[in-house]
């Protein structure tokens, strides 16, 4: 990689830093059983903990980098000038955090002008944080982070936030190449990816803010990410994240892509 694509360390140390400070701002609200829960327009629960560590986030990157956009989840954009944007999802997973149930994250993004160049993944109830920056590595607090070895689609775990977006054809198809289905969702199964623990993770019907982390920690950790047409989008409404060595054979086997499955 040539150096002037790679992303300054303290961009990541700066990300990594801001994230576990939001994250661990959440965890005020975790479990309290006083937690008022709104609705928005959507349907979708959103809390306290939700807006007041989406400001956080947002105040300390207009202090810092006040020409940079932002887009969050719980705001909307802020324009800027100076061709980076930061992506952010306070509470990627509220439905657990309001359940008591400690696999939520904190998510954080920066693109620039050459594409996705800072991700984070904060889990505070478990106090890891998975982070990469484009050229620098991908890391689980601090230590080197690779994504698994697994060769085959047999004996694979492959991880979702939500099977109610699947077909049964897809879920029958995985099944049928004898891979192993759990539902580790949200921002916790792209750092189970990320990290080797599972191989891949598969989402339908998302949002830009769930994902616009994942493709540089993915790529950062050695594996690779796209949506399910196999292109390298955080737009699309679907996302695979792979050890990069079964991602062309998940592809097949959900009948998104014409290559044919490995041997």
């Amino acid at each position: 990689m040539d150096s002037d694509e790679r992303v300054d360390f303290d961009l990541l140390e700066f990300a990594a830093d801001l994230g576990r400070r939001a994250g661990d701002l959440t965890l005020r609200w975790f479990r309290r059983p006083d937690l008022a829960v709104d609705r928005k327009p959507d349907g979708t629960p959103v809390t306290v903990a939700d807006r007041s560590a989406e400001q956080l986030v947002r105040d300390a990157i207009a202090d810092r980098f006040p020409d940079d956009a932002i887009a969050g989840e719980e705001q909307g954009d802020r324009p800027g000038s100076s061709g980076r944007r930061w992506i952010v999802d306070p509470i990627d997973g509220t439905k657990a955090f309001v359940r008591g149930v400690p696999l939520y994250a904190t998510l954080i993004a920066l693109h620039d002008e050459k594409g996705p160049a800072v991700g984070v993944i904060r889990l505070p109830a478990l106090g890891q944080t998975v982070a990469a920056a484009r050229g620098q590595g991908c890391f689980l607090d601090g230590t080197p982070a690779r994504v698994s070895g697994t060769e085959s689609l047999a004996g694979a775990y492959v991880s979702t936030s939500d099977f109610g977006e699947w077909t049964d054809e897809m879920i029958a198809a995985l099944r049928h190449q004898g891979t192993v289905l759990r539902t580790w969702g949200d921002g916790y199964g792209y750092a189970l990816v990320a990290t080797g623990k599972i191989d891949a993770m598969v989402d339908c019907g998302i949002q830009p803010y769930d994902v616009a982390a994942m493709p540089v920690i993915l790529a950062e950790a050695g594996g690779r990410f796209s949506d399910l047409d196999g292109a390298g989008r955080i737009d699309s409404g679907s996302s695979v994240a792979t050890n990069g060595r079964i991602h062309d054979g998940i592809l097949g086997a959900l009948g998104t892509d014409p290559r044919p499955l490995p041997a």
